[in-house]
């Protein structure tokens, strides 16, 4: 029995039924959403600051100050002190990169969806709007600022990424 080939070379029905085939599609539409794509990133972001905050935490952590309520303390206390410290700070920076990472994907999704193209303006676009909305609450200059390091930024990662 020949069958045409599909797209990628292999027989287009593979043996999946209609409905299988539907459930595909919409899994891969659904993927290609902007929502999902910003939760995806929200999520690398929260995982990967939670890591990098960890990281850093440990290396910041330099001990409880001698005054009288520390020396009070036994070993074990000051351990499980430093490693609620270290668990804050690495949460905090979790929290923070996933919203920058949710805002930067989601804003160049848009953005893209929107053009109607994939490029480097795409980019710059997103990475300006994030930093403008990051500093938003410390003033216009700060905005600009933002915007123009971030957008910058952007550039720069993307050319990489994107040259042959």
């Amino acid at each position: 029995m020949n069958r045409p080939l599909g797209s990628m070379g292999g027989q287009q029905n593979s043996g999946m039924s209609l409905q299988e085939q539907q459930t595909i599609k919409m899994m891969q539409g659904a993927m290609e959403s902007c929502v999902a794509k910003t939760a995806m990133s929200g999520v690398a972001g929260f995982g990967m600051g939670a890591a990098f905050g960890l990281f850093m935490s440990s290396f910041e952590y330099a001990g409880p100050t001698m005054n009288e309520e520390m020396v009070k303390q036994t070993t074990k206390q000051q351990i499980k002190h430093a490693f609620k410290d270290m668990g804050t700070r690495s949460l905090s920076m979790a929290k923070n990169f996933g919203m920058v990472g949710m805002i930067y994907s989601g804003s160049e999704c848009c953005i893209e969806s929107y053009r109607a193209k994939n490029d480097l303006t795409n980019s710059v676009a997103a990475g300006a709007f994030t930093g403008g909305l990051l500093a938003a609450k410390a003033g216009p200059q700060a905005m600009a600022l933002g915007a123009g390091g971030f957008a910058l930024f952007s550039l720069a990662i993307d050319w990489y990424m994107r040259r042959d």
